[in-house]
């Protein structure tokens, strides 16, 4: 296939991803759960093969179509109100409630003492209203303080996502140079449905998150500012606890000096919301024991084997330590490992980050998010497999009959797995180039 034509039908396929993004509303609050899945999981395989056309095609009209493509495709989600979730009505809320000189952490939205802030646009829509304070940390809560003093609205905090997502592009564009990555491989993440549909179409905070993250993974790979990388990282995990596990980069064997700025950096960002005490942690320990994190029936591993082997006393216990020593020893990987080149370090952690993430086993799919940046900079076909494949855990719907979460939990961890054995042969491959000085 030529240039030219590839070119051409990478233009096609972005125009049918932008029309049917546009529908893609529609289709679900119309039709139900099954048809929105089935249509993100087709856009998500429309990615993979763009991305093979883009890289044939010439790389700056292919970055051209990419950026079109990709701010059209943000364009067509921002003006309509969120279908997926309702998280992004709590953050203004937040916002607004601090802009109002109130700690969040201090009531729930339907405590009388904030009745003068409700409003017909934000406040019915917030979850968990009348039993649940924030859940979210003190880092997030200052950006939502931000979007609030600048624009107390559901777009404008929406946007802010948005402009989080430019600082992760830019991020990628400069790694996967220094990486010797063509730079069409952003459009991993720029056109991905899960993206798309989770950021500009249900504003989640995963967006500031990986900004925030990406960047302090940069300040260290690049500029080789250990300290401040742990700050900035540091930061990142107070938006969503997730990014923690990027601080690996940043520690070194016996040098504690990061690790001890990234706590104080943390301890900072929650003084000032300490006038609550305890209550600063929100809705954390709740949330945990809603969705049955505490007890790990939550996780699918577990829910699994107990849906088919019935109450096992032991099985909670071991796959606690068992997913705390895997998720350790990767994140140790990362930070001894004496390789120290910015593509090492990168595939190491995205190991992690994906150990993480898969044995967590979120219900929600914007958890997943978080590894779209390594699909991007590694094409991890596990990354690939979890980020498409994500949108069968939607139930949000009533249909008046839907298929069994467990068994589409299944199905979507069975498809990872699946992946497994290519990425762990293209590892091997990676590993034998590089102990024996060939050029790839």
């Amino acid at each position: 296939m030529t240039p030219s034509r590839s070119l051409a039908l990478l233009a096609a396929i972005g125009l049918v991803l932008v029309a049917t993004t546009w529908v893609g509303q529609s289709l679900h609050l119309g039709i139900g759960d099954i048809a929105f899945s089935a249509l993100a999981v087709a856009q998500g395989l429309m990615v993979l093969l763009a991305l093979r056309l883009a890289l044939r095609c010439p790389p700056g009209p292919a970055l051209a179509v990419i950026a079109v493509v990709a701010v059209a495709l943000r364009l067509v989600v921002l003006p309509v109100d969120p279908h997926l979730s309702t998280d992004a009505y709590r953050y203004v809320w937040d916002g607004r409630v601090q802009a109002a000189g109130i700690n969040p952490y201090r009531y729930i939205p339907t405590d009388p003492a904030l009745e003068a802030l409700r409003d017909a646009a934000i406040f019915p829509n917030i979850n968990r209203a009348d039993y649940a304070p924030t859940i979210y940390p003190p880092a997030a809560q200052m950006l939502f303080q931000l979007v609030a003093r600048i624009s107390d609205t559901l777009l404008a905090m929406r946007l802010a996502f948005v402009l989080c997502e430019v600082v992760i592009v830019a991020v990628l564009f400069d790694l996967l140079r220094r990486i010797r990555q063509p730079a069409v491989r952003v459009l991993a993440y720029a056109w991905h449905p899960l993206a798309v549909w989770e950021i500009a179409g249900s504003g989640h905070l995963d967006a500031a998150m990986i900004a925030m993250m990406m960047s302090g993974i940069w300040i260290a790979l690049v500029a080789g500012r250990r300290l401040l990388a742990a700050a900035v990282l540091a930061v990142a995990a107070l938006v969503k606890p997730p990014a923690a596990i990027a601080l690996a980069v940043t520690w070194r064997a016996w040098d504690w000096r990061a690790p001890a700025l990234a706590i104080a950096v943390a301890v900072a960002l929650y003084l000032p919301y300490l006038s609550v005490g305890s209550g600063v942690l929100g809705f954390l320990p709740g949330y945990l024991g809603e969705e049955r994190i505490a007890t790990a029936e939550g996780f699918w591993m577990v829910s699994l084997l107990k849906a088919q082997l019935g109450p096992l006393r032991l099985a909670t216990p071991i796959y606690l330590a068992l997913a705390v020593g895997i998720v350790g020893a990767l994140a140790l990987r990362v930070a001894l490992h004496t390789d120290r080149t910015p593509e090492a370090v990168l595939t190491r952690l995205c190991w992690a980050v994906f150990a993480f993430v898969f044995l967590l086993s979120p219900d929600y799919p914007w958890y997943w998010l978080i590894l779209l940046p390594f699909v991007a900079l590694t094409g991890f076909a596990p990354g690939w497999a979890a980020t498409i494949g994500a949108f069968v855990l939607y139930d949000v719907i009533d249909e008046g009959f839907e298929v069994d979460f467990m068994l589409r939990d299944t199905a979507l961890h069975l498809a990872i797995l699946a992946t497994l054995p290519l990425a762990l042969r293209r590892r091997r491959a990676a590993h034998t180039l590089a102990t024996s000085g060939a050029t790839p």
